[in-house]
């Protein structure tokens, strides 16, 4: 296959040399770098591009062009391949124009003229446009086939696991592509027992579990040391940030992550009012960048569920799932918050077979033409139904009060101007009904109840941590989220647990060393930017701890 284009557009012979021979040094192993000395004439390659197939990466286009402007160019190269980055070459005057233009065109980005430094003023904005590119891309596909029906918990667990750790895969089902039944033949492979991951390699794996399927795409099983000097349980926004935080100011540091990077922020299909995104970032794009960062300042990421934790003398030692414990001189809960689950009949016999929870971004193409149900109010709620509008007939949003009591403004008015997401207010799921898989749910509300067809239900109801495995030692609200800092202080049982001469530090719980950041902290705001925050300044008040001894 050819290299994906990078086509840069200006008039201006000697600007437009400039562009592609900075473009050449950073991107040519990887791409082929085109130019057009106008807007019709980049229109014409586009459509040469097309007719032979060849896909393209970024269009950098200037503003000031004569015949067509650097936006309109851009409009009209969406039509010709829409999910190819656009940015705009502007001089300082024409700035509020790009910024007009972030709207009307789609734009990604504006850089402004001249753009030297590239390494400082044009590199660092075109990578992170060409790494987001290539997560959307679909080059011909050589990678992992996961084989299984639709209307299966274990089939679902597992596109669920591979999508949220960005592991490309291809879904066949047996029930529907021939594609499918023609490699189980040739695996040798019982469709009675599926799913089955098939590698590239020729291998393949049956129904396999969590573990297993972590280690074969290369997902780290096992601590690589029995020490750390901080081990953060829990990989969402709150742990990634305190592992970035920690990591690069020289602490050895170990995020814990059972399922993948990112959390339940990381299944948000468009978070938008992330500070320094103005166009919007999904939460596995977050999840990818921090993930990536992190690494980079060293942080070792384990893909294991954590058990229990203990302290003895100044050290936490935690236990893990396959038995193995890690010690460390500080440690971080950040095990974030799982969707509470629905107490009506029927609905736990779904799970998998119609019934998510959560974003189930694995789901969303299944779901193409469908009517697709909603429950729950939330961002994360309006979130999901954005997504899903692109691929249902009909997503329909259950909601028992109104949106305006927990939902930002900005997904009300996206979610208002859609025409395909109707919002119902006043209104709770009753009953759940199908065979084998999801058919009807029945809708209660205040004029009464009706039995609606479906065949997917997502639900983003409430808060529930996941704090059972923490010792008595650890101190909990009623609600199961952790206490820290001065809301320990109006605890009776405070001063038995508590027996430092000092007061906890702001995040430390009721055991000295161990801190808490991020969504399963009691009285945390349920944002990713504020997990974010937590997770950045736990790590001050730890240096604080460590400096003690």
């Amino acid at each position: 296959m050819p290299k994906p284009v990078i086509l840069a557009v200006d008039d201006d012979i000697s600007v437009l040399e400039a562009v592609i021979q900075d473009l050449r040094r950073q991107y040519g192993a990887n791409y082929r770098i085109l130019r057009a000395g106008s807007g019709q004439a980049a229109l014409d390659t586009c459509t040469q591009l097309q007719q032979r197939g060849d896909a393209v990466a970024l269009f950098l286009s200037d503003q000031r062009m004569p015949g067509m402007t650097g936006v309109e160019f851009l409009e009209k190269a969406q039509d010709l391949y829409p999910d190819a980055k656009r940015a705009l070459l502007t001089a300082y005057a024409d700035t509020e124009a790009a910024i007009k233009a972030i709207n009307t065109a789609r734009i990604n980005y504006y850089l402004t003229k001249p753009w030297d430094p590239p390494e400082e003023k044009l590199y660092p904005v075109l990578d992170d446009l060409l790494e987001n590119w290539k997560e959307d891309y679909k080059p011909p596909f050589e990678g992992l086939r996961v084989i299984g029906p639709r209307w299966s918990l274990n089939d679902y667990q597992v596109r669920d696991f591979l999508s949220r750790n960005q592991i490309p895969y291809v879904w066949l089902d047996p029930e529907k592509s021939d594609e499918a039944v023609q490699l189980l033949e040739r695996f040798r492979l019982d469709d009675h027992k599926l799913p089955a991951v098939l590698f590239p390699d020729g291998t393949s794996l049956v129904q396999p579990s969590q573990t297993q399927l972590a280690e074969r795409i290369g997902l780290r099983t096992q601590a690589q040391k029995e020490f750390y000097d901080l081990v953060i349980v829990g990989g969402g926004p709150a742990g990634l940030a305190a592992a970035v935080y920690g990591a690069s100011e020289g602490l050895k540091a170990l995020v814990i992550e059972p399922e993948a990077p990112g959390g339940q922020a990381g299944s948000s299909s468009r978070i938008e009012n992330y500070l320094g995104f103005p166009s919007g970032l999904s939460g596995a794009d977050l999840a990818r960048r921090a993930y990536a960062q992190a690494s980079r300042f060293g942080a070792e990421f384990l893909t294991q569920r954590a058990t229990g934790i203990r302290s003895e003398s100044n050290y936490h030692f935690i236990k893990l799932a396959d038995g193995r414990e890690v010690s460390c001189h500080v440690a971080l809960i950040a095990v974030g918050v799982n969707y509470r689950k629905l107490d009506i009949p029927g609905l736990d016999q779904f799970t998998g077979a119609g019934v998510y929870y959560g974003a189930a971004q694995a789901e969303a193409i299944s779901c193409r033409n469908e009517d697709v149900y909603i429950v729950g109010g939330a961002n994360s709620a309006g979130q999901a139904a954005m997504h899903f509008s692109k691929y249902a007939h009909k997503v329909t949003m259950l909601v028992r009060s109104s949106l305006e009591k927990s939902m930002s403004k900005y997904l009300i008015d996206q979610i208002a101007a859609t025409s395909n997401i109707e919002v119902r207010t006043g209104t709770e799921i009753k009953e759940v009904q199908g065979n084998g898989r999801l058919e009807c749910i029945k809708v209660g509300s205040p004029k009464g109840e009706i039995v609606c067809s479906a065949s997917s239900l997502f639900i983003f109801i409430g808060a529930a941590p996941q704090t059972d495995w923490l010792p008595e030692t650890v101190m909990r609200d009623p609600n199961g989220f952790v206490l820290s800092g001065p809301d320990l202080q109006i605890e009776s049982k405070m001063p038995k647990i508590w027996k430092e001469s000092r007061s906890p530090y702001l995040l430390e719980t009721s055991t000295p060393g161990i801190f808490v950041a991020g969504d399963v902290r009691h009285g945390s705001v349920k944002r990713a930017a504020s997990a974010v925050g937590e997770g950045s300044i736990s790590v001050q008040f730890m240096h604080q701890y460590l400096a003690r001894f």
